[in-house]
């Protein structure tokens, strides 16, 4: 339970750091991101019950079309419904009156939407993950490679060929010469379309790598936070068992003010020091017949 309470807090801690609000629309997206096809096929198959029904109760309505047509079954205007919501529209059935005219309007509305959901949702499912676009660039930087060394070979044996044609021969061949002239810039030109590529795909590969920076960047904020939670936690645990002894000072600070302003004792009156009288009263008294002349005193 503690967990899933700071996961919710988490959660909605992150999402009102970058403005996003819990509703119904972030709910919706995120089961079409995480199940689209789903979500599409329970959709799709709840639109066309509740639209099929509606448009029998509408049609039922009316008394001087033929009854054989709509409201004849459900299977009918199941049929009506699953062809005006696919854009095909056979003519064989149409409804015939506003009710149901608005129905299958709005159901081929919907319908188009969905199969603009379903394109998206097939290109996405086609797209590579991480980790093939990963071995996908690999394979094509090897093959990059290659081209970029069989282009420069050309380019340097266009070169030699031109130089020899032109410089190692008594009665050069122009027709030769310029055979190889031409060969030389479609080397060239073929050398720097080689070039060009390589660039993209050093660039998406870079993207790539700066993609997962961020998500290490991510995740060590995400880490980041989670340790500054505990120990705000802790702090405000601490806070409070500091607020609960002050609470129980504050209530012992009345007996403490009366015990401090509550006027001394008056000091005793100073016994006075024995007397003869006191002394013949303290005497123990004489005994009789006396015995010795120490018993009376």
């Amino acid at each position: 339970l503690h967990s899933k309470i700071f996961t919710d807090a988490s959660s909605r801690s992150i999402g009102a750091l970058n403005k996003i609000t819990f509703n119904t629309r972030f709910v919706m997206k995120t089961l079409m991101t995480i199940c689209p096809g789903t979500v599409l096929l329970v959709f799709s198959i709840s639109s066309w019950i509740i639209a099929a029904w509606t448009v029998r109760v509408c049609e039922r309505e009316n008394m001087y079309h033929d009854k054989q047509e709509v409201t004849s079954n459900f299977l009918g205007a199941m049929w009506l419904i699953s062809i005006t919501f696919l854009s095909i529209g056979y003519g064989d059935m149409v409804p015939h009156t506003y009710c149901g005219k608005g129905v299958c309007l709005l159901t081929g509305i919907m319908g188009a939407g969905c199969t603009a959901l379903v394109v998206a949702v097939v290109a996405r499912k086609l797209e590579l993950t991480k980790a093939e676009k990963h071995v996908h660039n690999f394979m094509m930087d090897t093959q990059l490679t290659k081209r970029v060394k069989n282009a420069a070979a050309n380019v340097l044996r266009e070169t030699w060929l031109i130089y020899k044609h032109t410089r190692l021969v008594k009665k050069p061949d122009q027709a030769r010469v310029r055979k190889h002239q031409r060969k030389f810039l479609q080397a060239i030109h073929q050398l720097r379309s080689v070039k060009i590529e390589q660039g993209k795909l050093n660039d998406q590969a870079n993207t790539l790598a700066d993609l997962a920076k961020t998500q290490n960047v991510l995740y060590d904020l995400m880490s980041e936070l989670h340790a500054q939670h505990e120990e705000l936690e802790a702090r405000l645990a601490s806070l409070e068992s500091r607020l609960d002894a002050l609470g129980a000072s504050l209530q012992a600070l009345p007996g403490l003010i009366a015990q401090a302003i509550r006027p001394p004792p008056p000091p005793l009156p100073p016994r006075p020091g024995p007397g003869p009288l006191d002394q013949a009263a303290r005497s123990p008294p004489c005994q009789w017949p006396p015995v010795a002349p120490s018993d009376c005193g």
